[in-house]
């Protein structure tokens, strides 16, 4: 471990990923160039929910998915106490599902999950836990501030031409046309941003009922972020708003019972799902390390997923 100290590592890519592998390399005393084409807008990780919540992701890797997801959850509650600045809070999740009847607790659960002790949202049935929720127009700025030097701007279009002893590839659906992944898609997402109206800001509510009418809200401090919908789409932009999904999302608000205010903003953005996890070295050029394929779970997955990088320095 003493050899690999002092190392100059380049991380491609400025979203939650990119970020916190970064600052855990720069930690260990690594010399660390972050590089990226955009940072916050128009990322994927700017516009996500950004609840603790191992979703759309590793469905052949569940063992190593639980396994970072408990490390980062861990990270962020930390974070909720020591570091207001970096908009860190916990929150009461409960998630309406027929399962919770079944007695079928996730895969990803912990022990402090149980059954919601009261109806939710005129639900009798949900799963109810605490867990992190991060707000992202804070906690990307709060992360980069920590980085010894400035992101530099750029397209990258190999990472070959990067300099450094070591390249990681934090790059997202990007990763897709950058090394040519096959098993990488985009997963259409779409929210809404609304006025707070008289939803209470503690609590984040999922229902998932009807898988084909997937519905979440989740409160950031002044504001609430309404879904969703996943559908894998082609190519690496995400497509425009739909209405139709806006009006769906805004009805299933209204059934629960939730009143929620006015409408400030439709965002889109595309999930980068694959099969597994791409986490660790590349099998034909041992400078470069992978870490991207984190689905809907970016600030889910980041901090264990960047001890794993550094652990492979």
């Amino acid at each position: 471990m003493s050899a690999a100290r002092g190392q100059h590592v380049t991380v491609v890519g400025a979203g939650v990923v990119g970020l916190t592998t970064a600052l855990e390399l720069q930690a260990r005393g690594h010399d660390v160039t972050v590089v990226a084409e955009h940072f916050q807008q128009p990322t994927v990780s700017a516009v996500a929910g950004a609840v603790w919540m191992p979703y759309q992701v590793g469905q052949r890797d569940r063992h190593l998915v639980y396994q970072l997801a408990h490390s980062t959850r861990r990270w962020l509650d930390g974070l909720a106490s020591s570091a207001p600045e970096a908009g860190v809070d916990l929150l009461d999740f409960y998630e309406i599902d027929p399962s919770v009847d079944r007695g079928e607790r996730p895969w990803w659960a912990s022990t402090e999950l149980r059954a919601a002790a009261a109806p939710v949202a005129g639900a009798p049935l949900a799963w109810h836990f605490r867990a992190p929720r991060v707000e992202p127009s804070l906690f990307l700025p709060y992360l980069a501030r920590q980085l010894a030097r400035p992101i530099e701007r750029r397209q990258v279009s190999s990472l070959q031409e990067l300099p450094g002893d070591v390249v990681v590839n934090c790059t997202g659906l990007g990763a897709r046309e950058l090394v040519g992944d096959p098993q990488l898609r985009g997963v259409f997402g779409q929210v809404l941003v609304t006025g707070v109206g008289q939803v209470p800001l503690d609590l984040t509510i999922t229902d998932e009922r009807d898988p084909a009418s997937l519905f979440y809200v989740i409160p950031r401090r002044d504001e609430l972020v309404l879904g969703g919908v996943a559908r894998p789409v082609d190519g690496t932009e995400p497509p425009p708003a739909e209405p139709e999904i806006s009006a769906r999302i805004l009805a299933h608000a209204a059934r629960l019972g939730l009143a929620v205010g006015p409408v400030k903003a439709v965002c889109t953005g595309l999930r980068p799902v694959r099969p597994s996890l791409r986490l660790g070295r590349d099998a034909d050029d041992a400078r470069v390390i992978h870490n991207y394929g984190h689905g809907g779970a970016g600030f889910t997955l980041c901090h264990g997923a960047a001890l794993a990088v550094a652990d492979a320095l």
